[in-house]
């Protein structure tokens, strides 16, 4: 079927996800729910509630999936917006292309609640859920051995902030069970030296410098901009030993690219591998827009083959698992985009 792409639509949509200074935070907050809210969920996806750590959290489980790989998904909405519910189709279709159950949690907001308040709040999630999967796994674990759980953290924009803030506190014990670090469209610095402020380029069509700035300014403080919780890029040695694999997948016409290719670097100076994929002619958070786009559709096509390529996630660890479900499953990556990490 030939999918023809309405580019002006898909703009028109994504624009909900970003604040700027002339809209009041409720106003805001309303039209990303009313965009982005949808009750019926993509690909038989079910939609179950659970709480860590006192955290309310969507759990959404695909047909076909791992019992040892779970991903924890932080949504983006400026620090201010965003919910469970506005990101619950999108993380479907994650489930569905990666066989893997994703947990949401339903973090607090700033203003009201500021900078560290959703850090902490993921911090708790993230505790607990470890220790229910290591419990879980451990069930069903042969005698003597230890069930370790398979973590991978996915985040976009202002969550990909949240996202590696927690995981840069976290203990070695935890780090070690994250073993992939998904980043859509990230915030890596939010402080006034960001060349998001120096360059102002025009070209992207969905997010500003100001919306930037005006999130920084409910989230936190200003002096505390460049603190690397706030502003990953200014991350110190120590907090990256230990620090899993990084794919970074944004559009070639975000402003965000120069920040995102300062902190690929870093993390490879750091020893650490970092994959930036860039789509061709592509704005920010792109993948969110797939009823008028045809590349989210290949994008995530390659983040579920990215995630279930994982050698250290065996077929036999598969629920529900079938002929037709692997045939499904096979094939190599997607030519759209930048290669996959080898």
């Amino acid at each position: 079927m030939f999918f023809s792409d309405n580019r002006k639509a898909a703009v028109k949509k994504l624009r909900n996800l970003v604040l700027n200074s002339k809209t009041e935070i409720s106003v805001f907050r309303k039209k990303l729910e009313a965009a982005f809210q949808n009750p019926i969920l993509p690909n038989r996806v079910t939609l179950s509630e659970h709480v860590y750590g006192n955290i309310k959290c969507d759990v959404l489980i695909p047909e076909i999936y791992s019992s040892r790989r779970i991903v924890l998904y932080i949504h983006g909405g400026c620090f201010a917006g965003g919910s469970c519910a506005s990101w619950r189709n999108f993380c479907a279709s994650i489930a569905n292309t990666a066989s893997s159950r994703v947990v949401v949690p339903e973090f607090r907001l700033a203003p009201a609640h500021a900078f560290p308040a959703a850090m902490e709040d993921i911090q708790l999630c993230f505790r607990s859920l470890y220790t229910e999967e290591q419990i879980s796994l451990s069930l069903d674990a042969v005698p003597g051995e230890r069930a370790e759980p398979e973590i991978i953290v996915a985040a976009d924009g202002s969550g990909a902030t949240l996202a590696l803030a927690v995981l840069f506190t976290l203990k070695e014990r935890y780090k070690k069970s994250v073993k992939q670090t998904i980043l859509f469209s990230p915030w890596l610095d939010l402080s006034p030296s960001s060349q998001v402020f120096q360059e102002k380029r025009s070209c992207d069509e969905v997010i500003s410098a100001d919306c930037l700035r005006k999130s920084g300014e409910f989230y936190t403080y200003e002096s505390n901009l460049q603190n690397p919780l706030v502003s990953p890029v200014y991350a110190e040695e120590e907090m990256l030993k230990g620090f899993p694999d990084v794919f970074i997948q944004m559009g070639e016409k975000e402003i965000l690219l120069p920040d995102a290719i300062k902190f690929k670097n870093k993390l490879e100076e750091n020893g650490i591998n970092c994959t930036l994929d860039v789509w061709k002619d592509m704005m920010f958070m792109f993948q969110m827009a797939d009823e008028y786009l045809s590349s989210p559709h290949l994008a995530l096509e390659k983040i579920g083959k990215l995630i279930t390529a994982r050698k250290s996630c065996p077929e036999d660890f598969f629920a529900d698992y079938s002929k037709s479900a692997a045939k499904s499953r096979a094939g190599g990556a997607s030519k759209a985009g930048g290669d996959l990490p080898r």
